[in-house]
């Protein structure tokens, strides 16, 4: 036990020996500035630094706190570290004490790592103010308005700086600060029809996006999701700010991509504005995309022949299996509508092919078999029995996709109570909790149940 303490007691001294030694090749133990790298006292500094470190290694962020309290103060200009481990250790502690105490010390860590890492190549003044509009956002901005602008200003001038460098995180949260603000009436429709556009591009032509694509990509689902939903994308505003941007920029085929999806998402296919870019894309580029704009023109017009036949091709040329899925799941819409049951159900395998978590493909099965149902058998109990097959693929879409819950949820509701009775199916020799076979073309297996 003695031995034990002894040598830690060695152990120690021979720390404070290599720390101060350490000091010494950099300068004078003591009497510097705080303004000096190594602050008021170079051997303080160092060892309370080595020391925060090893209790932020360890995640134990309240022992850390004295140390690296210390070399904040006494040593600003000392390390980076400084700063991106003191925002860890601040917002751990607010995250588990909600003490606005540290929520203040993480903001003048953004502020004195601006100070005194102003220039720093990677995360420098633009990169920090990143950081401090995305915490105080985070942690305050969805429950005051004025401090969402704040944060709102923060994040927008750092992405107005750094622009395709920006983190991904960043340009969500502006996007998320701005839909806040557009709702509160501090910025315009065009003002957020804007920002959406930019970050549009962020996505779509930045060069970063090879290294990390599924970032690029879950950012541009959030901020799509959020402007469809703001109630901003009305045709008559999305014609007429795309309508500047292609008077700008009439030759610019990313330009012109960017507007086609936008009014595409937008449901304005049977804009005379879609209509040209879509024809003078095609005509450029007669890629996957440029047909499937084509397709969604024509279907806005009702020339289904012309739909399916860019659809098509669309199909053929396309090598991203997310837009396939598109494809093969609206072509097996037009069939559906077209009531070619079948065909409608060969396009939403293929789409569940290249997605088996698609709930919307099993909807769309569940659909056609639904609408054949009173084709199906020799009578009315026959009919009956594809309602089975119908719910069986309702059920599975919520499994697979969370999302299409609802939608699934009252389909069933809508078409169980269509199942037979059990005293029509007594006649018949079936039992609940059997398995049938409903077939022709359907040709599934299900389990027998009575509304």
């Amino acid at each position: 036990m003695h031995r034990t303490l002894a040598y830690k007691i060695i152990n120690m001294k021979r720390a404070v020996i290599l720390i101060f030694g350490f000091a010494l090749l950099y300068g004078t133990v003591a009497a510097q500035s705080v303004e000096s790298k190594y602050g008021v006292d170079s051997v303080q500094t160092i060892q309370n630094a080595s020391i925060y470190t090893e209790f932020v290694k360890q995640k134990n962020y309240m022992d850390a706190l004295p140390a690296w309290r210390y070399v904040f103060l006494h040593a600003p200009a000392f390390q980076l570290l400084t700063y991106t481990r003191g925002e860890e250790i601040m917002t751990s502690m607010f995250q588990k004490t909600h003490n606005p105490a540290y929520l203040d010390t993480l903001m003048m860590i953004y502020d004195q790592w601006i100070r005194y890492f102003s220039g720093h190549q990677t995360m420098g003044k633009d990169y920090a103010l990143g950081k401090k509009g995305y915490t105080l956002y985070r942690f305050k901005g969805g429950e005051n308005i004025e401090v969402a602008k704040e944060a709102y200003g923060y994040l927008l001038n750092s992405y107005n700086q750094l622009k395709y460098k920006s983190h991904p995180s960043i340009v969500t949260a502006t996007m998320v600060a701005a839909d806040k603000l557009l709702k509160e009436g501090i910025i315009t429709k065009e003002e957020y029809i804007g920002l959406y556009v930019k970050f549009s591009d962020y996505v779509e032509k930045n060069p970063l996006r090879a290294t990390k694509p599924e970032n690029f990509a879950e950012v541009k689902k959030q901020i799509d999701a959020l402007f469809f939903n703001a109630g901003v994308a009305d045709c008559e505003t999305l014609v007429n700010f795309m309508t500047q941007k292609f008077e700008s920029n009439r030759d610019d085929m990313e330009t012109l991509k960017e507007i086609a999806r936008v009014l595409r998402r937008g449901e304005c296919t049977d804009a005379p504005l879609y209509a040209q870019v879509a024809e003078q894309l095609y005509r450029s580029e007669p890629t996957a995309e440029s047909a499937y704009n084509l397709a969604m023109m024509f279907l806005k017009q009702q020339e289904f022949d012309k739909t399916e036949e860019y659809l098509k091709e669309a199909i053929e040329k396309s090598t991203d299996d997310e837009a396939k899925t598109d494809y093969y799941l609206r072509m097996a819409q037009i069939k559906n509508g077209k009531q070619q049951y079948q065909e409608a159900r060969r396009f939403a395998s293929e789409a569940l092919k290249i997605n088996p978590n698609m709930g919307e493909a099993y909807i769309l099965i569940g659909n056609a078999y639904a609408a054949y149902s009173k084709n199906y058998g020799a009578d009315d109990f026959d009919h009956k029995v594809v309602f089975w097959a119908a719910v069986d693929k309702f059920q599975r879409a919520k499994q697979v996709d969370p999302s299409v819950a609802e939608k699934a949820n009252q389909l069933i509701n809508t078409y169980s109570p269509h199942f037979p009775s059990k005293e029509e199916a007594f006649f018949r020799d079936i039992h609940a909790g059997s398995t049938v076979k409903v077939g022709d073309w359907i040709n599934e297996t299900t389990t027998v149940r009575f509304r």
